[in-house]
């Protein structure tokens, strides 16, 4: 079928301004275009970030004479395999077990502080109580006290529960942070529109349902950057374990430490735990990162 001579005039009136914009469209693409120092700037902060992890690893798959190495070595060893099955032989760090743990413990706390976190964020943008402001206030106010502040009365506490050297000492104090319920009450109270709460309530859901199916789904975004966070936190925290947990219960942290206490530094031994104690939280990176990319381009998007 061909198309009638009237029809396509107006087509080839539109082409000319159309072919105009092109000069204007390249000069705005070359504003957003990178210049060799930015790629130069990238590649060494990158660099400056990746060698210690690099350099921890290379003297993971060697013997100790090379620690102390100028220049130090650059290429891996053949001793990889001999140092991690010394690191999971040794006797005084329970490394398998903290590892373990370290699992246990990272997992329950990321958990229930998306869990909670998402349901009060939910709560203080969307829903009106009385003293929901002074209540926000009060959370805000917590995140001004230093953990160490709260470090004795926290210990009494667990001594008078019983749960010293058990892990719900290191699991039950930290299941919601004042942080977490501030982050998903201000993406709460721009991802979610209230038309869409109303709708949810006029086709019936309770507050709980419009929650879980309509409000849950919106915070993914946020629910997977406050997961890595918290994940990445919990299982780098070093100082409230030490105080509440006891060598032959560690987390992964303490077990490192106790690489530590021998007669002599075993370098290798202690930069192979710490590899093998990062692989796990190079996963959840992994994971949790392309909730953190969908969070920055939802955001662009709506902007």
């Amino acid at each position: 079928m061909t198309i009638p001579a009237p029809l396509t005039r107006p087509a080839r009136k539109l082409h000319g301004p159309a072919r105009k914009l092109q000069g204007p469209a390249r000069k705005l693409h070359g504003l957003w275009e990178a210049s060799p120092l930015t790629y130069l700037t990238l590649l060494a902060a990158a660099a400056l970030s990746v060698a210690p992890i690099y350099w921890m690893f290379v003297v993971a798959t060697r013997t100790n004479d090379v620690v102390a190495d100028v220049p130090p070595p650059v290429l891996p060893g053949g001793h990889l395999g001999s140092n991690v099955h010394r690191l999971f032989a040794n006797q005084d760090a329970y490394f398998a077990k903290g590892l373990l743990n370290s699992a246990i413990v990272a997992s329950c706390v990321t958990v229930s502080t998306v869990f909670f976190a998402s349901l009060a964020g939910f709560a203080f943008a969307k829903l009106r109580f009385r003293g929901r402001n002074a209540l926000l206030l009060t959370i805000v106010a917590t995140m001004m006290i230093p953990v160490q502040m709260g470090i004795i009365p926290l210990y009494m506490i667990m001594v008078r529960l019983g749960w010293q050297n058990h892990l719900q000492a290191v699991v039950v104090p930290f299941l919601v942070t004042g942080f977490g319920v501030f982050m998903m009450r201000q993406y709460a109270a721009q991802a979610v529109p209230d038309e869409l709460v109303e709708a949810a309530r006029v086709d019936g859901c309770t507050t709980f349902g419009v929650y879980w199916r309509v409000v849950l789904p919106a915070l993914r975004p946020a629910a997977g950057v406050l997961g890595l966070f918290t994940f990445m936190q919990t299982w780098n925290d070093f100082m409230w374990p030490l105080a509440v947990l006891n060598p032959e219960n560690p987390t992964v942290q303490l077990s490192i430490n106790n690489l530590a206490n021998g007669h002599f530094d075993d370098y290798t031994l202690m930069f192979a735990g710490t590899s093998v104690a990062v692989l796990p939280l190079l996963v959840v990176f992994v994971v949790f990162g392309r909730q953190i990319i969908g969070g920055i381009m939802e955001g662009a998007v709506k902007a």
